[in-house]
């Protein structure tokens, strides 16, 4: 048998794979690959649970992937929002990773500032009972007996 090479104008990346003429791969795969999942039996996992969607479809592992899809992954953390740039198998870099989608996340929503604390200055010593009640009362706490 003889192996027939790709003609020029088709050559593909060596971290690319090349199905009936299109590009296209397994989106657990794809999602290991760009860095999305922290291990590929993870993003199989998330595929079977539900929690990946392609063109807002709920998809199974192996579902095809291409350029041009957008990728909605629910994992760790809040929701990923990704459009297919280019479709890989092999686990690249973090740099390589990022070339191959866009990232279309909302932004993080913003953090809550801290709940007031009773202050106190250093050295003060003990609370008076006056001051122990507004502490309790300031935190809702019942007053002891």
């Amino acid at each position: 048998m003889q192996v027939k090479p790709w003609p020029a104008d088709e050559r593909v990346s060596h971290y690319s794979c090349r199905v009936a003429g299109d590009q296209a791969g397994r989106v657990d795969s794809w999602i290991w690959s760009v860095r999305l999942a922290r291990t590929r039996s993870a993003a199989s996992v998330a595929c079977r649970a539900g929690h990946v969607r392609v063109n807002g479809v709920r998809v199974k592992p192996a579902h095809a992937v291409r350029a041009g899809d957008e990728v909605r992954l629910r994992g760790e953390g809040p929701e990923r929002v990704v459009v297919v740039q280019q479709v890989i198998t092999k686990r690249v870099s973090a740099s390589v990773a990022a070339a191959c989608y866009i990232d279309n996340s909302p932004p993080p929503p913003p953090r809550e500032e801290a709940v007031p604390v009773a202050v106190r200055a250093r050295g003060a010593g003990r609370p008076t009972k006056r001051e122990r009640r507004s502490i309790e009362k300031l935190l809702g706490r019942r007053p002891t007996r």
